[in-house]
């Protein structure tokens, strides 16, 4: 349970999407595009690494996986009812990733009448001598109880993560100050597409 909805180093270097894959699975039944923010998201990337695990991801048409500004994430975990425990779990990562990066760090928010969570967390990587941040990235992740078409019970998590790259990162963090709280409220609204694993 502790790996679900969690991202390590490794894919946060080397994005999963980033992988040659020339038509992803739909496994989810939304193919895309995704309009999120007035801005169109296609299906790019995805995986069903275990029976009750499905992940897909989303780009810009023109953007790559391993340089993309903007991604949007769709994770379904079936059988799983506990959002407490999954969204517990991804905080206790961050904060043993926090341990070596004082950098990262993260809000949780949560609204009693939907029993949603939304987690907002920063994340970086350095450049290989160390001295500088080559990549910032900043993801705000919607967990919720659903019901498929088929009636199968899990939990969805909805994201949208943004990058910021080296020389351009000081840019990223001044964005964030005075418009943090615009991707929040994006994904806090979003209408998540209805999803059917059957």
């Amino acid at each position: 349970m502790n790996r679900l909805f969690t991202i390590s180093i490794a894919v946060f270097l080397l994005s999963t999407a980033s992988l040659a894959q020339t038509k992803p699975m739909d496994y989810l039944h939304v193919p895309g595009p995704i309009v999120f923010d007035g801005k169109s998201y296609l299906l790019n990337w995805s995986a069903h690494p275990s029976a009750n695990f499905y992940k897909q991801e989303y780009i810009q048409k023109g953007e790559l996986a391993d340089k993309y500004k903007t991604m949007i994430l769709l994770d379904v975990i079936t059988g799983q009812s506990n959002i407490k425990e999954v969204v517990s779990a991804k905080i206790a990562e961050l904060k043993e990733l926090k341990k070596n990066n004082p950098v990262i760090n993260y809000e949780i928010m949560d609204n009693p009448k939907s029993g949603e969570y939304i987690l907002d967390f920063l994340l970086t990587a350095s450049t290989p001598d160390g001295k500088d941040i080559s990549i910032v990235e900043r993801n705000v992740y919607r967990y919720k109880l659903i019901t498929d078409k088929s009636g199968q019970k899990g939990i969805l998590l909805f994201g949208a993560s943004t990058r910021g790259y080296n020389p351009e990162v000081d840019k990223f963090f001044a964005g964030l100050k005075s418009n943090r709280k615009n991707l929040i409220s994006s994904v806090a609204q979003f209408a998540i597409p209805e999803i059917s694993l059957k």
